[in-house]
């Protein structure tokens, strides 16, 4: 009888994880994300341009469209779409862990700048180095604030009924101060209302032979898209998982410390705002005004150093929620209450994307849903542009007093800043002339600061 052993068979271990594996590596993705995270000044506009630049026109990442979509599905949501969006970015990549990945290195650069500059806040109340790095900073996030502006104004407002949205959303919210959620909302059901006329979907442009498949369209037409179906989600799961997450650390300052202890009331409120801060960084210091947790003067301050580090502005809440800590008990449980904060404020943003994410993608092509959100978009960037003239007001004046006329919102401004009105056309300069690039930009406009308050 003759034996013969056959030695089984095995695939590489590169083809059995090529299925489960996204079409870039995940080196890559931490790589570019971290950048992204290190360089994600300008608050929202100037993040979502810098991801739509880096991920969409030099990498193609994703298509110009699905990148569309995904950020009118972020807009939706409470908290900073920026990070949500991000995050479901690194998701399509790379499911739950690229998501995560994706929207941690989005945050953790600005985390650590922020609970620096708390720390030194705290200690000292006036740093002047730190002045002076703002002072040149703040006129060059202005520029990249409205390059940011143009730049996605481009790709939203394409049709008549789109600037006059978004004109109307202007004026709605610089003048008339309606809330943002409702002017989320009756843009929403402009578009739905509009989808056969107004806000139609234009149709898909035939590709030619010299476009190029993103990496996500690719990775869709060889079926490794398959966690982007509802058909793979596990929602009662993620929603478990998530509400764990999300409420452990709450619930532990409950059970060590009490619920009147000021960490206690640091997580509750800022879990709270976490479901209703749809408004971005601004509606949630409304918010947080009402709570008394810091002085006006305080909060005021911490939105300045928010609105010139990188990272979403709502980073604010962190500093919020280390003074808050540091004032009855020191620099220990300062660091508590800032991580605190942070923690309850951004686990949230993991749920709603990873619950949420798979659904919208299937209704990518529901003509309603595209109509909806297209008109949302346009009505955002009036909101931006809102911003971005608040912003400038605040920059380039030294005193700015806002006043009701007829029920309307106007400012008187005087005392305009030279300096900062140098400094801004400077970063002009540098950026739509001679098209620097950011990190350039801010170097330059941050030593123009320093020499100016220090020398």
């Amino acid at each position: 009888m003759w034996l013969h052993h056959t030695a089984p068979i095995l695939p590489k271990p590169l083809e059995i994880h090529a299925k489960n594996r996204g079409m870039i590596p995940m080196r890559d993705l931490v790589r570019t994300f971290a950048k992204i995270g290190c360089l994600g000044f300008g608050g929202p506009a100037g993040q979502i341009a810098l991801m739509h630049k880096i991920l969409v026109e030099e990498k193609n990442w994703i298509s110009d469209a699905r990148f569309m979509h995904a950020l009118n599905y972020c807009m939706l949501l409470p908290g900073p779409e920026a990070m949500q969006l991000a995050t479901y970015i690194g998701w399509l990549l790379h499911k739950t862990w690229g998501g995560i990945v994706a929207g941690l290195l989005f945050l953790l650069p600005g985390f650590f700048i922020m609970l620096a500059l708390a720390a030194i806040y705290a200690q000292y109340h006036k740093a002047p180095l730190v002045a002076a790095l703002f002072f040149g900073l703040k006129p060059a996030v202005l520029v990249i604030v409205v390059e940011a502006l143009l730049r996605i104004g481009k790709r939203a407002l394409r049709t008549p009924a789109a600037y006059k949205l978004a004109a109307l959303s202007f004026i709605c919210i610089f003048f008339l101060g309606v809330p943002f959620p409702i002017i989320v909302l009756a843009a929403g059901a402009f578009g739905y209302v509009g989808r056969d006329t107004a806000f139609k979907a234009a149709p898909v442009p035939e590709k030619t032979a010299t476009d190029k498949e993103s990496v996500i369209d690719k990775m869709m037409t060889e079926n490794n898209l398959n966690h982007a179906s509802p058909l793979f989600a596990r929602p009662l799961g993620t929603l478990f998982d998530w509400l764990a997450i999300w409420f452990t650390p709450l619930l532990l300052s409950y059970y060590y410390f009490g619920s009147n202890h000021i960490l206690s009331q640091i997580g509750a409120a800022f879990s709270k705002l976490a479901v209703v801060t749809f408004g971005g960084a601004y509606a949630a210091l409304a918010y947080v005004a009402q709570m008394e947790l810091i002085p006006p003067p305080d909060m005021l301050n911490g939105l300045g150093l928010a609105e010139t580090t990188p990272g979403p502005l709502i980073l604010v809440l962190e500093y919020v929620g280390y003074l808050a800590a540091y004032k009855p008990h020191g620099h220990l449980f300062g660091l508590a209450g800032a991580t605190l904060a942070a923690w309850v404020t951004f686990a949230p943003c993991f749920l709603w994307i990873f619950l949420g994410a798979p659904y919208v993608e299937q209704a990518r092509h529901n003509k309603a849903l595209a109509a909806s959100l297209s008109a949302i978009t346009a009505a955002v960037t009036g909101v931006i542009l809102n911003l971005a003239v608040w912003f400038a007001l605040h920059t380039l004046f030294a005193k700015v007093e806002p006043f009701k006329q007829t029920g309307i919102t106007l400012y008187k401004v005087s005392q305009p800043d030279p300096a900062a009105i140098a400094i801004a056309a400077i970063a002009a300069l540098c950026t739509f002339k001679f098209k620097w690039n950011l990190l350039a930009t801010l170097g330059l406009c941050a030593a123009l600061g320093l020499a100016l308050k220090l020398v």
